[in-house]
């Protein structure tokens, strides 16, 4: 295993217009791992994972590789050819192919003047047989369903072919089929290719089933960082979320499942 795979952000500070909302958050996106940032709106989950892939200027702190190289001192094109981001929503290009989008995941491989990428032709096809659009290569991005274009970007982030992807709120309006697909995959890359996965989510159930390790963020502060057993915790969980949260345990699989009981919801037997 390459030993620059994976991310580490440490002690970062990050605002919008002189007013801060992450506040020294540290967290470390290893390879092999599915790392959740889960917590309340505002928390500032999305503007950390923004700047892990550089894209939020950092008031300070530092992001590294686990070689000890800085991320800030590579080129926009080195930086791409490790760390690629799906953010919320992207704008959709009118009229061009599936597979011609996917190819653009391709562009730190790419020249200047001309497209000197080997291995672009199979790295587009591995994407998009991997994310399940490989049959839509031809049709227009612009003619597809919300979720089928889901699946277009993320394998657009594929065909990038980093050791850390990082999404945010990547299963947000898909419905249930589309959601649990997107969950696999991020399985599947951790565990059969060793990409280090950052993903926020905002359901809970979603981040205890799929991921290795939990940060839960407050107020632009990473409260607590570990398994999702010793983070997704009752009394932490309703402190952060200002509502009551039970949190039990499937005696025979171990899966953890969180309720938020509202004044029309049953508690958790």
């Amino acid at each position: 295993m390459r030993d620059d795979v994976g991310l580490v952000g440490e002690d970062l500070h990050l605002g919008y217009h002189g007013k801060q909302v992450v506040d020294g958050a540290s967290i470390r996106i290893a390879a092999g791992e599915v790392t959740a940032l889960v917590g309340p709106n505002g928390s500032g989950k999305s503007t950390l994972l923004r700047a892990l892939a550089r894209l939020h200027h950092a008031d300070a702190g530092s992001i590294t590789f686990p070689d000890g190289s800085s991320a800030f001192d590579l080129s926009a094109k080195d930086f791409a050819r490790r760390v690629t981001l799906l953010t919320q929503s992207r704008p959709t290009p009118s009229g061009v192919s599936v597979r011609d989008v996917v190819g653009y995941g391709r562009h730190p491989y790419r020249s200047r003047w001309r497209n000197d990428d080997p291995d672009g032709h199979r790295a587009i096809e591995d994407a998009m047989d991997v994310t399940g659009v490989a049959a839509m290569a031809d049709r227009a991005v612009d003619e597809l369903s919300g979720g089928e274009l889901q699946r277009v970007w993320l394998a657009t982030c594929l065909a990038q072919d980093t050791g850390v992807l990082l999404l945010d709120e990547p299963t947000t309006f898909l419905d249930l089929r589309y959601q649990v697909e997107i969950l696999d995959l991020m399985r599947d890359l951790a565990d059969d290719h060793q990409v280090g996965v950052g993903v926020v989510l905002h359901d809970l159930n979603q981040a205890a089933a799929v991921a290795d390790r939990v940060a839960l963020l407050d107020a632009g502060r990473v409260r607590s960082t570990g398994t999702p057993a010793e983070v997704l915790e009752a009394v932490a969980l309703t402190e952060t979320y200002g509502i009551q949260i039970d949190v039990r345990s499937d005696p025979h699989t171990g899966r953890l499942t969180t309720e938020p009981v509202g004044r029309h919801l049953k508690r958790l037997a």
